[in-house]
C-alpha cells in the first residue's frame, strides 16, 4: 500500500496576500502525517492558534506527490552514486 504522507509547516509571512515567509529559519514544521485527514487536523489547530495574527500561514503540502516511485528517479534524487 502506497503512503500518502503530508508535511505540515507555517510562519509570519512577509505580506499576508503572498506565501514568501518573513524569515526562513523561523519556520515551524509542525510535522509529517500518514494521510491527509491527520494532516488537516494538525494544520487546523496550528492555524486557529495563530488566527490572531494575520500574517501568519500554515500550509499542508503533499509529500506523496513530489516523487512517484513508479517514474526512474534522476540522477540528482539517487545519493548513493
Amino acid at each position: 500500500m502506497t503512503q500518502r504522507l503530508h508535511l505540515v509547516f507555517g510562519g509570519e509571512l512577509i505580506d499576508p496576500t503572498r506565501t514568501a515567509f518573513k524569515d526562513v529559519d523561523d519556520i515551524h514544521i509542525v510535522g509529517i502525517f500518514p494521510d491527509y485527514a491527520s494532516a488537516y487536523n494538525a494544520w487546523k489547530s496550528e492555524a486557529q492558534r495563530t488566527v490572531d495574527n494575520a500574517h501568519m500561514r500554515y500550509f499542508i503540502a503533499h509529500l506523496h506527490r513530489l516523487r512517484d516511485e513508479e517514474v526512474p528517479a534522476s540522477s540528482t534524487a539517487e545519493m548513493d552514486s
